[in-house]
């Protein structure tokens, strides 16, 4: 059980203003159908009213315009319930889980290194940093100031490793490849596998063998990025494989050799990119999407689940597309004239309003 934090102690640390009972105090951070007196929930849009009017949250992060809705709710608790408002309640609540997380959620306890771990003599170790049971770092890592690092977790030769940053249990950071300060990735991670690169050799059978591309390049990583369970970053065939600043992944994604992510994008689930593409800033890609290799995506793209980017997009907006799988020639008969097929419905317009 969280120790009850009033509620003062969390306006004072995060602002905004307390209308009601601004004496109350918080147990818990909870969704406002399964809230009671002493958690803390939030509104973010007027649709949920009607879930906000059966809510028991003792105190409710709102906008301005829903106060009054928080505050007339029925059978309130003793001292009656209290709206902490802010312009945008769910930038302001993610900025509450960060203090939560900070202040009052448990955290590791040891710091330094576990004995069973290893850590080459030339790897350079900073002050504060936390590397778990049987984690191993290689010859000439650096690991910056405060870093966590899991257990089993593999740093591997003149890899390095941002101040602050965190490592989750398996997670892979190849020879070479680096990850800017306060980073985040999530357990299984592999940044800097050999990107898919193979050259055909034709075969006295008349078929053909694979020989491997040796990738040559490395990953790099910026600040503030966080990665999922179970991603793969591929490194660069001869350059590397960028993820600017504040790129959020979420699991299992595949991004391809040589790519390069803009800062502050964002994927869901299962996103593959392939080799080479490029990924504007400020982007935002559904679960399940795909970028087909060596296209590009302007800044301010927002791709829709499921779509398979096929051309390059270089206009900001939103873009949807599935398609049914077919036999490739009359898959693409039929998108040739599925492209065309608003032009032809001007047209049957038009010979409409002149045969009438």
């Amino acid at each position: 059980m969280s120790p009850a934090i009033p509620l003062t102690t969390l306006q004072s640390a995060l602002g905004g203003a307390l209308c009601g009972n601004g004496e109350r105090s918080v147990e818990r951070l909870a969704p406002l159908d399964e809230a009671d007196a002493g958690s803390l929930a939030f509104i973010a849009q007027p649709r949920y009213e009607a879930m906000l009017r059966r809510s028991r949250a003792g105190v409710v992060m709102a906008a301005p315009a829903l106060v009054g809705a928080v505050l007339q709710r029925p059978d309130p608790p003793p001292g009656g319930w209290c709206a902490w408002v802010f312009p945008d309640p769910y930038l302001a609540f993610a900025r509450l889980t960060q203090w939560w997380r900070q202040h009052v959620a448990p955290r590791p306890s040891v710091v330094g290194i576990h004995p069973s771990a290893w850590v080459h003599p030339t790897a350079r170790i900073g002050a504060g940093v936390s590397i778990g049971p049987f984690a191993v770092i290689d010859e000439e890592a650096v690991i910056g100031d405060g870093a966590t690092i899991g257990a089993h977790a593999h740093v591997q030769a003149r890899a390095a490793v941002g101040a602050g940053t965190h490592l989750g249990s398996s997670v892979v950071l190849g020879y070479d490849c680096r990850i800017g300060a306060h980073g985040i990735v999530h357990a299984g991670t592999v940044i800097g596998a050999d990107g898919f690169g193979f050259a055909p050799e034709p075969q006295p059978d008349g078929g053909r063998a694979w020989v491997k591309i040796e990738q040559l390049g490395a990953v790099r990583i910026g600040d503030a990025v966080e990665i999922g369970a179970n991603c793969c970053i591929d490194r660069g065939a001869l350059g590397d494989t960028v993820l600017e600043d504040g790129v959020k992944l979420d699991n299992l994604i595949q991004i391809g050799h040589n790519v390069r992510v803009g800062r502050h994008t964002a994927m869901a689930g299962c996103v593959g990119v392939a080799g080479s593409a490029r990924i504007g800033a400020y982007c935002t890609l559904g679960g399940g999407a795909i970028v087909l290799g060596h296209l590009e995506l302007a800044d301010h793209v927002h791709i829709s689940a499921a779509s398979v980017v096929m051309r390059s997009i270089r206009q900001p907006g939103h873009y949807s597309g599935v398609f049914p799988i077919d036999d490739n020639r009359a898959w693409e008969k039929n998108a040739a004239t599925l492209r065309q097929l608003h032009a032809l419905r001007e047209r049957l317009k038009a010979l409409e309003r002149r045969t009438t």
